[in-house]
């Protein structure tokens, strides 16, 4: 049976992207994302809990991030979970949980001058309008 490996994140970026290129030359931006969440504990009193996500986006999508996103972009991340491990200079085990990015949406204002390439994802749930009279019905 085959799984299922998808995230679905909306949330602010923690800092700036951090651009780095592969020896194969492929850019890589990572950054790390802010999901929240608000509820009433049994005392009526509001909680508040951040969670933080480690982004990871490839190629073009990676430069797009590294160019238009900054410390407090509004982003809709879809993707996959990975972990990964790894030994560190002092031979210590270090593991990290990433997501993956498949599709970066950039949320908010765009500014005046600024367009935004449509390389970085299409938006979600948009549908393709047609004419009545191009139906085949």
């Amino acid at each position: 049976m085959r799984g299922v490996n998808k995230v679905i994140l909306i949330g602010n970026l923690g800092k700036d992207p951090e651009l780095r290129y592969l020896p194969s030359g492929q850019a890589v931006a990572k950054f790390p994302l802010a999901t929240g969440a608000k509820w009433k504990d049994k005392n009526g009193q509001l909680q508040e809990r951040t969670d933080w996500h480690n982004i990871v986006a490839f190629g073009r999508q990676g430069e797009i991030c590294n160019e238009y996103l900054k410390k407090g972009s509004p982003v809709f991340v879809e993707g996959r979970i990975q972990n990964r491990s790894w030994e560190d200079k002092d031979g210590n085990k270090k593991y990290i949980t990433e997501i993956i990015a498949q599709s970066i949406n950039l949320l908010g204002r765009k500014e005046p001058e600024a367009e935004i390439p449509e390389e970085v994802g299409e938006p979600l749930g948009e549908e393709t309008k047609t004419e009545d009279e191009d139906l085949p019905f």
